[in-house]
């Protein structure tokens, strides 16, 4: 096949390479946009819109449950898993829909599916979904090729199924007992989930507690919400075999101690971690390499090793996050195509964990402020003690942020309550307005609204030792 030149490529349509391409190509670069499978990358077809919308299916079943706390009395509760996974697919396809649209009505932009590989430094030859190939080059190369779930790295006997984050989501029925192995992001939303759908649920983690960049105090309270919802925890431990149980699964686990036992599921999930697509792209073609866990080193302007070509998203290392997927086609946007001057080095990295009650996270935590030897302070407060939380009965988790000891600006925080997420943004707009915690500790809000809470809360600070 005849080589093709074009000004700019873009590997993955995911959330930073779809509006990275069409913003080249509005600028009147020639682009091609290739994608492997979906437009719209793991966010709309495998994370945030599937894991999410489900995620509102189990609140509703949850508030459900408890309908009579509220003097509210609706009869038995049952799920309908078929509705469910349907809900979830309509949204993926109106999303994904979007997406497409929005990259194919772009003028001068070329968009098509197939699997992409390098041959030399800035050449690429793409075997296309619906038969033949296509080599092309171009002077820019920007890869968003994004990640896909790790698997267990254990021997998986015949007849055992491992469920990921993508195929768990396609059940048309409730797992009986679901082994969740990971307690990370991942399996904390899905294990909370599949309890609010009527799973029985076991989250095995490896690590001494959940969510493992968190305080301590955070981790703990994480863990004893889904305890009290129903769901059994095994700190320390590793999956060391599989077999078949009948029609369900043994699971043969190893605690840090020594101690050994076996977990009895109908399903088990993989969900400790993601591995970059990287290995597919046969970058022993070009000057690129990866680090030990496959991921591409960057500068801080998103810049490879190889000049011209540049990696965003979930394949850099660093935290793996839509929202900062998106920044990444920004921070190029500015520096490529306006003349800017940004680096990831001048953005905050929020994030929520969709539990519920949520977790929002932004800035140091205090272990962090620890490590870097900053003078701070520490404000907390219980949910139990917001008024909003109360009316609402929904008084689970707590506030904590970081401050420092003598400037007075906010360092971090983590929010895990009702609406968490929400809450933690309100404290980051402040950080970015770079706003002193007295600021809101004196600011007048709206009562009885969540966010009158962060006057009690840069109000109540540990005493110092």
């Amino acid at each position: 096949m005849p080589q093709e030149t074009v000004d700019v490529i873009v590997v993955g349509a995911g959330q930073g390479g779809g509006p990275l391409a069409s913003a080249f190509a509005k600028a009147g670069r020639k682009t091609m946009l290739i994608e492997r499978a979906h437009a719209g990358g793991t966010c709309v077809n495998t994370g945030c819109t599937p894991t999410k919308t489900m995620i509102a299916s189990g609140r509703v079943a949850y508030l459900a449950q408890r309908a009579a706390d509220y003097g509210v009395h609706v009869g038995d509760i049952s799920i309908d898993m078929e509705r469910v996974r349907k809900r979830k697919r309509d949204m993926v396809e109106m999303f994904r829909e979007g997406s497409e649209s929005g990259i194919t009505s772009t003028e001068g932009l070329e968009y098509f599916e197939g699997e992409a590989r390098f041959v030399d430094d800035m050449t690429l030859e793409v075997a296309l979904n619906d038969g033949g190939s296509r080599t092309v080059t171009a002077g820019t190369i920007v890869l968003n090729v994004g990640e896909r779930p790790r698997e267990l790295g254990i021997d998986i006997p015949a007849g055992v199924t491992v469920l990921d984050s993508t195929s768990v989501m396609e059940l048309a029925e409730a797992p009986d007992h679901l082994v969740v192995v990971g307690g990370g992001v991942i399996g904390v939303e899905f294990a909370q989930l599949f309890r609010r759908l009527g799973s029985g649920v076991t989250i095995l983690q490896r690590g001494g507690k959940l969510l493992a960049r968190e305080d301590p105090e955070i981790s703990d309270a994480v863990a004893t919400i889904l305890t009290e919802d129903g769901i059994t925890i095994e700190f320390d431990a590793s999956v060391v075999a599989l077999s078949r149980s009948g029609s369900g699964v043994d699971v043969a686990v190893e605690r840090k101690d020594g101690f050994s036992f076996t977990v009895k599921g109908s399903d088990i999930l993989a969900a400790a971690g993601r591995t970059p697509n990287t290995d597919s792209l046969n970058l022993a073609a070009t000057g690129l390499k990866t680090d030990e866990r496959g991921y591409l080193e960057t500068d801080d302007r998103l810049q490879t090793d190889v000049a011209g070509i540049f990696a965003i998203g979930d394949i850099r290392p660093g935290p793996k996050f839509t929202h900062i997927s998106y920044d990444d086609y920004r921070i190029i946007q500015a520096n490529l195509i306006e003349d800017g001057n940004r680096s990831v080095n001048d953005r905050p990295v929020p994030y929520t964990v969709f539990m519920d009650p949520q977790l929002g996270r932004v800035g140091m935590s205090e272990q962090e402020a620890k490590e870097q030897g900053v003078p701070f302070r520490v404000a907390e407060i219980q949910m139990s003690s917001v008024a909003r939380a109360l009316e609402t009965d929904e008084t689970r988790g707590m506030m904590k942020a970081i401050v420092h000891a003598e400037t007075r600006m906010i360092l971090g925080a983590a929010v895990l309550g009702i609406e968490g997420g929400e809450v933690m943004s309100m404290i980051q707009i402040a950080m970015m307005g770079d706003l002193p915690y007295t600021r809101l500790r004196e600011g007048v809000f709206a009562h009885p609204n969540l966010s009158e809470a962060l006057n009690s809360l840069f109000g109540s600070f540990r005493e110092e030792t």
